[in-house]
């Protein structure tokens, strides 16, 4: 037989080792023959044991026959259940793996294709693979990418597909070159792709089987982020929307497959719109396969960040299907779809016009009969397009009236932090409604939110103090309230010291909120609020400044958009704290009113809005007015005094007034 008989009938060497960061992989070396022919502990089952004796019988024949003999054994091995797990671990025990291999190097096209038909099959198995992968299997499958033949092509492929689900065999591909040989054999006739199997000829139905093989292969070495980059400089994304228009379903839903799990990259999410795909993906979410329903709505879950792919699925219909999906009973216990549905909906109602459209298709009363079921990644989702959905007021009632207040208290009970930061999000944005603010507090809802301050998650801690907010605000009797939660006021003032942007800029609205109760006020004083706010004012001042001038961070949008949140809260919290005894004086006397007027240089209305309020209280010290003329304030506030703006109008009026006051009287006394 041409290719050697030698490379036939010896176990293959072991490919060289490479360092890898996959713990589960590991190198083993082939037996020699003899080995190879004393059996392991054969099993106990009579026909188990039959079988096992069988094979190895055939991979001795394999090893010491000739061209023919090989041919005839792997004929007769194909024709044992290969899925059968046993016959899996006979082949492996027995040593067949590395004679399988080996033959993939000879040059006998049957030999080729029995070794490949069965090696497919039983790559199936994890322990197989993996030992495939020891074994050096991949860069030999990757060169038969290149055979002339297309069924080899197919199964080369479609074997890669199995052994790719191991972390070690994905980056071998990608260090063998085999992503753009990959690629490339996605590239054929759109005709082909359009035309049902059973309508082309021969030669044309392998072209689609070698297709189907490498949009397989493509989705399990897409779980690699290096691998996704790769494929995306291979041309990879205009390929798979090509693929999106097929017939054949099974390429659909592996090139479909390929792209939700590649689109939680923004590289990816761009070409997704580019190409046009979102329509395709609103349009299979009507197919009645519940795999690529499920590749569909998890792309649209990763994508809908983006403001324009939450727009397009609007435009093209997306939201009717989701929810008929949602309603779908049958969907209750296919849990992976139901996540991927929930959190369709729930990134699409970011979106004010998508929530009006949710609104029409009656989604909100869905969701709530939804926050019985058990699966944590269903309830996250859920609760999270709950919170995008009560931002209208109507909505707020809808959830009370359905029972959803009482489930969303109880899921505060829950550790799981993203949950947890979906309900304080929803919870917040209830309490804005009378009928719901009564039934947390009835149901002792502050109290557990007020908990999750000592969450060690920031997000957690930022949605919670943010939840507290309108509680405090619309409680009828909050002071007390406050003061009932015992080392509550002690814990968000500790807050304060916390190194992120968000939980310190919730933080200063709640306590904000907490200052207007002059008890509280008193009580937060007491544990220091005044010097920790005037610090986190030079703190955050002079951090900025430096980070911009040494280039270190380059300021974005949402960077500047989330500083202004703090310095609007911050100068919210300072502006109340001021109501009492002589804090007013101690924050002068900290430095804390020069850094204060550099935020009236900010382009937030809302910045302008709170500054001038805490200015204008901090005013009411002579001392401090002297630092604020000082300071250069009065262009600033002779400039807000115009505003339409009547709370930033008499702020600034209050502020300009005591200044001049106090210069009247000095010249008085001159």
């Amino acid at each position: 037989m041409s290719g050697g008989r030698e490379d036939v009938g010896g176990p293959r060497v072991v490919i060289v080792r490479e360092p890898d960061d996959d713990s589960e992989s590991s190198v083993e070396e082939g037996s020699s023959e003899e080995e190879s022919e004393v059996p392991g502990l054969a099993p106990h089952n009579p026909d188990a044991a039959q079988d096992y004796w069988h094979i190895q019988k055939l991979i001795k024949y394999m090893k010491a026959g000739n061209q023919t003999a090989t041919v005839v054994a792997l004929a007769c091995l194909k024709d044992h259940e290969l899925s059968s797990e046993s016959i899996q671990t006979a082949i492996k025990e027995i040593g067949g793996l590395e004679v399988l291999i080996n033959l993939l190097e000879t040059n006998d096209f049957k030999c080729k294709m029995g070794a490949l038909s069965v090696l497919s099959a039983v790559s199936e198995n994890f322990e197989i693979r993996r030992h495939m992968t020891d074994l050096g299997c991949v860069p030999l499958l990757v060169n038969l990418l290149n055979d002339p033949s297309r069924a080899l092509q197919a199964v080369s492929a479609t074997t890669l597909s199995n052994v790719a689900k191991i972390k070690k065999a994905r980056k071998i591909v990608r260090k063998c070159n085999g992503l753009p040989q990959l690629v490339d054999l996605l590239d054929v006739r759109q005709s082909l792709l359009q035309t049902n199997i059973n309508q082309l000829e021969p030669d044309e139905q392998k072209i689609i089987e070698v297709v189907r093989g490498s949009a397989k292969a493509i989705w399990s070495l897409s779980k690699s982020t290096r691998n996704k980059e790769e494929l995306r400089k291979a041309g990879c994304v205009k390929l798979l929307a090509r693929l999106l228009h097929s017939v054949h379903e099974d390429v659909v839903v592996y090139a479909m497959g390929t792209i939700q799990r590649c689109a939680s990259q923004s590289n990816y999410q761009l070409a997704i719109q580019t190409e046009g795909m979102i329509g395709d993906m609103v349009r299979y979410l009507s197919n009645s396969n519940p795999d690529l329903k499920r590749h569909c709505a998890s792309a649209i879950f990763k994508c809908a960040e983006d403001p324009k792919t939450r727009e397009l699925v609007r435009q093209h219909g997306g939201l009717d299907p989701l929810v008929a999906i949602l309603r779908d009973e049958g969907v209750r216990q296919n849990k992976p779809l139901l996540a991927a549905v929930t959190g369709a909906i729930w990134k699409c109602s970011i979106s004010i016009e998508n929530v009006r459209r949710l609104d029409d298709l009656n989604t909100v009363n869905t969701l709530v009969q939804l926050l019985n079921d058990e699966d944590e990644e269903v309830l996250t989702n859920v609760v999270g397009a709950l919170a995008g959905c009560a931002r209208l007021g109507h909505n707020r009632e809808v959830i009370q009236q359905a029972g959803g207040i009482a489930l969303l208290v109880q899921l505060l009970s829950h550790t799981n932090q993203a949950l947890l930061e979906n309900v304080t999000r929803v919870l917040g944005e209830s309490a804005h409604n009378a009928d719901c603010m009564a039934e947390m507090e009835r149901l002792d809802a502050v109290r557990l939110i007020w908990s999750l301050l000592k969450n060690p998650s920031t997000k957690v801690q930022a949605n919670a103090a943010w939840a507290l907010v309108p509680c405090i605000q619309n409680s009828k009797e909050s002071g007390e309230m406050v003061r009932s939660l015992v080392g509550g006021l002690e814990l968000i003032v500790s807050l304060l010291q916390s190194e992120d942007t968000k939980v310190l800029a919730c933080v200063c609205a709640a306590l904000s909120k907490v200052a207007q109760d002059k008890e509280n006020l008193a009580v937060i004083t007491d544990h220091g609020v005044v010097p920790m706010l005037a610090r986190l004012v030079l703190t955050f001042s002079s951090r900025r400044e430096a980070e911009t001038k040494s280039g270190k961070v380059k300021l974005d949008q949402a960077t500047i958009e989330e500083d202004d949140i703090l310095r609007e809260h911050l100068a919210s919290a300072i502006a109340n704290c001021c109501k009492w005894s002589n804090n007013c004086h101690e924050f002068g006397r900290l430095g804390a009113v020069t850094p204060l007027v550099g935020y009236m240089s900010s382009k937030d209305k809302k910045v302008h809005r709170t500054t001038a309020l805490a200015l204008c209280q901090l005013s009411q010290d002579p001392s401090n007015c002297i630092n604020l003329h000082q300071s250069g304030v009065v262009p600033y506030l002779l400039e807000t005094i115009g505003s339409p703006d009547e709370v930033l109008q008499e702020a600034s009026a209050g502020c300009l007034s005591n200044i001049r006051k106090l210069a009247l009287e000095s010249g008085r006394e001159q």
